[in-house]
């Protein structure tokens, strides 16, 4: 199975409008980060977990030209206001986006038209699966389980499938509800803010931290602010744990 970072940064993105820090203004190319998502390709099939602000540049950046479906971590801006660019996969027919119930409520009250029963031409055409915590699914060929976790006060979705586990904008992973849903995962991406501590973030060294609650082998950070830069995070955390980037490929294993 192969993952694509399409997208690896906070809400703001990285380079921050009007900043002029040291990362902002780094030359390194993997300091540049947009808002985070990933490709998920299996065989035939391939979906995405979020459409930030910019999916249409990562998607044509990462040459997408078919997917099964979107999973939604949350309804957060940073996560979710690329959607009416799904409109070009729902040509066919109803284009299937995946998530808590909570999320997809607020999904479609955002964006009402693209769940019309009546759409306008042109419009994105989707239709809302509702999955429960904990809950084993498939996009496509894709196997998937929802991994509930805490981002502040909100419960919000993590994804598994296989030895690998998605786990954006967290700040709890509950183990005492998910210790069985992540036993065995070899391959973690997990959000790791920065080095401050935030009331709905893991810092790195909490990631870090959770990661080895879980037992991965090997973590890559993503939703990563403007305060820390790709080398830095290098030297500090490699080879365990990496700073992914836009464009990183990373293959995983299908296999529980």
């Amino acid at each position: 199975m192969r993952i694509v970072f399409l997208g690896t940064g906070t809400s703001h993105g990285v380079p921050v409008i009007g900043c002029s820090c040291s990362v902002c203004c780094s030359p390194d190319p993997r300091d540049k980060r947009m808002r985070s998502s990933i490709l998920i390709e299996s065989g035939r099939s391939s979906c995405v977990i979020d459409t930030g602000c910019e999916f249409r540049m990562q998607a044509l950046r990462a040459g997408i030209t078919h997917l099964d479906g979107v999973l939604y971590t949350h309804s957060h801006a940073d996560h979710l206001m690329g959607l009416d660019d799904l409109r070009v996969f729902s040509s066919d027919g109803r284009f299937p986006v995946y998530g808590l119930k909570s999320t997809l409520d607020k999904v479609k009250r955002i964006f009402p038209y693209a769940f019309a029963s009546l759409p306008y031409k042109g419009a994105p055409q989707l239709e809302a699966v509702e999955i429960e915590e904990g809950e084993s699914f498939s996009v496509g060929d894709i196997p998937f389980t929802l991994i509930p976790v805490m981002h502040g006060m909100m419960r919000i979705a993590g994804y598994r499938s296989g030895s690998f586990a998605y786990l954006t904008d967290v700040s709890d992973i509950i183990w005492e509800e998910n210790s069985r849903r992540l036993s065995g995962i070899r391959t973690l991406i997990i959000g790791a803010l920065r080095d401050r501590p935030h009331w709905s973030h893991f810092t790195f060294e909490e990631a870090v931290k959770a990661a080895r609650v879980i037992g991965a082998e090997k973590v890559y950070f993503t939703h990563i602010n403007h305060e820390t830069g790709y080398s830095d995070i290098q030297r500090r955390f490699a080879p365990y744990a990496e700073s992914a980037y836009d464009g990183l490929e990373i293959e995983v294993s299908d296999e529980n």
